[in-house]
This record gives C-alpha cells, structure tokens and sequence, in this order.
C-alpha cells in the first residue's frame, strides 16, 4: 500500500521550500493561478528544482479552459520544461464535444518520452465522465488523476470521489479543487490515499501570500490523523 500523498501548487522557489518543511510530499508547479494554473517558465522550474529535493510536477497548459489550443507550441513548451529539468508532468485536454482530447494529450506524451504524469481537473469539466476515464485507460505514465468530483469542487463531489476510488480505474485519484479539512476523514474512509492542496496552504487563500509551512503541517497532520484511524 502506497503512503497517503499530500501534494501541494507552489508558484515559485519559495514557496517549495516552505511545502518541503511544512511535510508535503509532493510540488504541484504552475504560474498564474488567475488563470487556474499554466505552465512556469523553464527558469522557475530550475530554481524549483534547486529549492527542493521534493518530487516536482510541472504544468504544460497554455491558456484557460481546458482546449489543447496550439499543439506544436505545447510540444515545444514540455520540451523546454524538460531541458530545464522537469521530469514529471500535469496536463489534461478535452475537445470541443467535452471528451477527452486523446490526440493532444498523446502529442505531448510524446516529447515527455515516459515521464509519470497527473491527468488535471479537465475530468470534471468532460460530458461524459465515465468516457473520460475509459479513454484514461492505458495511456503511458499516467498515474494519477487530479479531481473534486465535479466542477463545483469538492464539497459536491465528495460522492462522485468515492465512487471513482471504488471503480479502482488503475491510476491514483488525487482529490483537490476546494478541499478543506473536514473532507480528509470522509474521503479517507472511503479509500482516498492523496490530497492536492494550494490555496487553503497560504493565508487566508492568498494567492498573493507564499505557502506557509504551518499550515502545510496542519494538512500533514490531518491527513495522518485520518490515515492511522482507519
């Protein structure tokens, strides 16, 4: 059995460091959380990288929403996150009809050449989840998929989560989008094993405002509480 996973967005140097001490097990790396979160730039992976001996999951996403938009550019962009030391990787894509958009994807996973990476948030925004996750099946590296259930986050898609863990798809579900601690024990229970946090890890949910360790640790404590009650 794999050790409950906490996961958590850094935006920069900095902030990696204060989620190492804070007890994370993992970085989530983006830019520009208006935006829901895009590909950093090759420099901020590097200076990521040197700030942390965590495990780092970098973003390639170019734009809102969740259309692929300009394969090409996403090709050279995962090339480049690379070069500059990535070696793990989110990204997820959905067609105009809301599947998921398995040429994109697979595209990219080509100049990822095997890296593990997390299927984002783009299942919860599919037509079809149950298609989302079929057409998931198989593709290489994939191992995990980061979901709140449903667009709305967390709080609605509790029952959704629980039903995906059940359906035990193959890959790890990481729950996040709007989660709060008194989600941890419910989901626990029902077999959820990584939690991916950003905003509820810095003060107030101050995007603005870097992680705080301490409210790292009182993620890690929490989800260690839930863990050894089961």
């Amino acid at each position: 059995m794999e050790p409950v996973l906490l996961e958590v967005i850094a935006l920069d140097a900095e902030d990696a460091r204060q989620a190492q001490e804070g007890g994370a097990d993992r970085i989530e790396l983006v830019s520009d959380m208006a935006r829901a979160g895009l590909s950093p730039s090759p420099g901020t992976v590097a200076a990521v990288r040197a700030a942390t001996s965590l495990p780092i999951r970098t973003m390639v996403r170019a734009d809102d929403g969740f259309a692929a938009g300009d394969v090409d550019a996403l090709r050279r962009t995962a090339r480049d996150l690379r070069d500059a030391g990535a070696d793990e990787f989110v990204l997820g894509f959905l067609d105009p009809a809301g599947a998921v958009d398995v040429a994109a994807v697979t595209a990219v996973l080509e100049v990822l050449d095997g890296s593990p990476w997390t299927f984002h948030r783009a299942i919860d925004h599919a037509a079809d989840r149950s298609a989302a996750w079929a057409a998931l099946r198989g593709l290489p590296g994939l191992d995990c998929v980061l979901t709140s259930g449903c667009p709305g986050g967390v709080g609605d898609g509790v029952g959704v989560l629980l039903a995906d863990v059940a359906e035990r798809h193959g890959v790890r579900v990481l729950v996040g989008g709007g989660l709060r601690e008194e989600h941890v024990g419910p989901l626990r229970a029902g077999g959820v094993d990584a939690f991916h946090t950003g905003g509820a890890a810095r003060p107030g949910g101050d995007w603005s405002a870097p992680v705080d360790a301490a409210l790292v640790r009182g993620w890690r404590a929490a989800i260690t509480s839930a863990a050894s009650a089961q």
